[in-house]
């Protein structure tokens, strides 16, 4: 690199004969022209290669003497196994069966598939000119991959769901390479994710993260640099994604890559306010060779916006400036599967909700084994409530009739939020016995009462304390509360280093406790954890949270060894029924909300700190599965791919109520929080059911004719987002392919 120096002394002449330049900085003005040129060139025959090479033109040409300067590597791929292989694809060839040599990285470009009476034959030429002769090879030994500079069109397919929320949103699981699910959240969640919690890969050399389909080896001298440029090109999508009027980014590290992942973050977020918090979460400590035990680990908080920190009791509950989430406010209705009517009927009575108040006005008497609810007396202006689940189940109450009067006299049991289109249409929370005795021994203070005269307190030692930049919480062991609440959910299986339950429950608490309705996104769900903290968030305070969980299918190094030496290779059931999605993530989560084992068996054990109560008894939550696809947009664009977009239009819509799934025959559908217009000569029938629509955000239109599409929306109410489909979903994917 040249010395840097502008004495004003003519240096040399461009090659084209141009004027002479000037020697300034480290570059050469003509040279500089002169690479314009050539980017311009290539952008008539290769538009991509050109968007690529303008972006390190870029990158070179403001880069600073000082600051983190990292090679970003030639774009990453991703395999996509068990996808058909189709014309004009990329691919690798796999190595034979029960093979255990390296997998072929080199490209292939699918010319042609040739259908024998036996086989499906790929006809491949090289994608490189280097890397040989066409070749013919059965179609069963491809894998279709995927560059990260090309541009893709996802769609999502539902493989599953968990549903016991009523209607509670749902959160989504969606197995897929991160960086294409990011892409496919541009679409749907622009702006509006209010909090982002990932644990990344943490680069210790020990096959813990691949790069390009290689594991990252700890003597790979390129290792920091590429786990930099694999960072970067999330953390710049996840940046698109964020709530500007007020979000949180959390990210969990060790000490092998945090002075790196600092500079990163600050260059990427220069508006952020940022902080690093270290974190217990191994007291004992885990040895290494010739090295100190470590016994912590590192937490980035970045803030944009109106977010800011909440006085948090680490090992408590948020105070939310002094509200009444200082107490531990309980559902009245039994979980627990011992639970339903009839086998506690001292436990089965109505309680009188006043509808225009909302408030508790009476408590009625138990009633028999084999009276009805509707056999209960009728109190003018009052709603019977009585202790249901959202499928239908009659339950009990926690505590017979005397024991909830008592409370309810003290302010210790109150009404909460109602539930219209549920069966039991009212919530009714109470306070536990400790509880009520912290409260009557000092440790809880009683600052107010409501309108309906339950008690507004907090605990003494947790009152207007805002959290420190170090954390010792015995909530945070790894041991205990990250593999151990894995090993009661799925007993029968292993996760390596899980997250502790309640340090991802605290690090939420801090910034989104006041936020009930917050959109909260993993894109290294793992097992699943950050969405098993929401549901506790929202259990605790009634909340409607909802999570988006990202992960893939992979199965680890060793595992991988043992499947290929019985002849097994990805994309084979056997092989993705060991990935992390089907064998930890969906299960995982399936188990937090039903109880239920991956067994079939109650989870054994208890939730402990801020909110206790057996793990059998699960969460009244929505969880749906999703498998992310590569989609033809041509296909897309002739409404011929309806079914694999549908998932991301009721996405952009919330992902609550009814999700519309097929072209409907009357050539319109309307939904809980949005609707499509596929024919519009019925735009009027449409428009008409929009109208009548009160939760209604979105309007898709489709029509290839903007003044068409503008016409409708003019009929739309102004509280509607008209969205032109398929142009909005092309043109928001179509340039995607470039990398950030």
């Amino acid at each position: 690199m040249a010395e840097a120096y502008d004495d004003g002394r003519p240096d040399r002449r461009c090659k084209d004969g141009g004027k002479p330049t000037y020697r300034t900085g480290w570059r050469w003005d003509c040279q500089m022209s002169r690479l314009t040129d050539l980017i311009r060139q290539t952008k008539e025959r290769d538009p991509l290669l050109a968007a690529e090479l303008e972006r390190e033109f870029r990158s070179l040409s403001s880069r600073r003497a000082f600051g983190l300067n990292f090679e970003r590597h030639r774009p990453e791929a991703v395999e996509l196994p068990g996808r058909p292989v189709r014309r004009g694809d990329k691919a690798r060839i796999l190595p034979p069966r029960g093979s255990s040599v390296r997998d072929d990285q080199r490209l292939w470009r699918v010319t042609r598939i040739e259908r024998t009476a036996d086989q499906r034959l790929g006809h491949l030429e090289p994608l490189s000119g280097d890397d040989g002769e066409p070749i013919t090879v059965p179609a069963e030994d491809l894998v279709v991959v995927a560059e990260f500079r090309d541009p893709v069109f996802p769609g999502l397919v539902p493989t599953g769901g968990v549903y016991r929320g009523g209607d509670q949103p749902v959160h989504t699981v969606i197995n897929g390479e991160n960086f294409h699910v990011l892409h496919a959240l541009s679409y749907t969640h622009q702006g509006k994710v209010d909090a982002i919690y990932i644990d990344p890969p943490y680069n210790t050399g020990a096959r813990d993260w691949k790069y390009n389909n290689d594991y990252v080896e700890a003597d790979d001298l390129y290792r920091h640099s590429k786990w930099l440029a694999f960072m970067e090109r999330r953390l710049l999508l996840a940046k698109e994604l964020l709530n500007p009027t007020g979000s949180v980014l959390v990210v969990t590290i060790d000490e092998k890559e945090y002075l790196r992942l600092g500079m990163l973050l600050q260059q990427i977020f220069p508006g952020a306010t940022m902080q690093m918090v270290s974190s217990t979460i191994n007291p004992k400590g885990t040895g290494r060779v010739n090295e100190f035990r470590r016994v912590d680990e590192y937490l980035y908080f970045l803030w944009f916006g109106q977010a800011h920190v909440s006085k948090v009791d680490i090992e408590g509950t948020a105070m939310s400036g002094g509200s009444v989430q200082g107490l531990d406010w309980q559902t009245a209705r039994r979980r627990d599967l011992a639970s339903v009517r009839p086998t506690r009927p001292s436990q089965f009575f109505p309680i009188y909700v006043d509808t225009a108040s909302g408030m508790i006005d009476a408590v009625g008497e138990p009633l028999p084994r084999d009276a009805k609810r509707e056999d209960a007396p009728v109190r003018p202006g009052c709603l019977a409530v009585f202790p249901i689940r959202p499928d239908g189940t009659e339950m009990n109450w926690s505590v017979g009739k005397p024991a909830f009067v008592d409370r309810w006299k003290r302010g210790y049991a109150r009404s909460g939020r109602p539930r219209p289109d549920e069966p039991q249409q009212y919530i009714i929370q109470y306070l536990k016995s400790g509880t009520i005795r912290d409260i009557e021994e000092g440790r809880a203070s009683v600052t107010g009462r409501e309108p309906d005269g339950s008690v507004i307190g907090v605990y003494e030692s947790a009152q207007a304390k805002t959290p420190t930049t170090q954390w010792r919480a015995a909530s945070h062991s790894a041991e205990h509360y990250g593999t151990g609440v894995v090993k009661s959910l799925l007993p029968d299986r292993t996760f390596p280093f899980p997250k502790a339950l309640y340090a991802v429950e605290d690090a939420l608490r801090i910034f989104i406790s006041e936020r009930p309705e917050a959109v909260v996104l993993d894109f290294f769900a793992g097992s699943g954890t950050t969405a098993h903290a929401v549901m506790r968030l929202n259990k605790q305070d009634g909340g409607r949270r909802r999570s988006i969980s990202v992960t893939n299918n992979e199965v680890s190094a060793k595992e991988a060894g043992v499947l290929r030496s019985r002849g097994l290779r990805p994309g084979d059931s056997e092989w993705e029924a060991l990935g992390i999605f089907e064998h930890v993530t969906r299960p995982r989560i399936t188990a937090a909300i039903t109880g239920v084992t991956s067994g079939d068996d109650p989870v054994k054990g208890d939730y402990k700190f801020t909110d206790e109560f057996p793990m059998a008894e699960g969460f009244e939550e929505n969880a749906e599965f999703f498998t992310l696809t590569y989609e033809n947009p041509v296909a897309v664009g002739h409404n011929r791919a309806f079914e694999r977009v549908a998932v991301l239009l009721w996405l952009r819509a919330g992902a609550e109520g009814r999700r519309i799934d097929t072209v409907a025959k009357v050539g319109w559908d309307v939904s809980d929080t949005y609707g499509i217009l596929f024919d519009l000569d019925q735009t009027a029938a449409f428009c008409g059911a929009t109208g009548k629509a009160n939760r209604l955000r979105i309007a898709f239109i489709v029509t290839d004719d903007d003044r068409r599409f503008q016409a409708v929306a003019r009929q739309l109410h102004d509280s509607v987002e008209p969205v032109r489909l398929y142009e909005s979903y092309l043109s928001n994917f179509r340039f995607t392919g470039i990398e950030p």
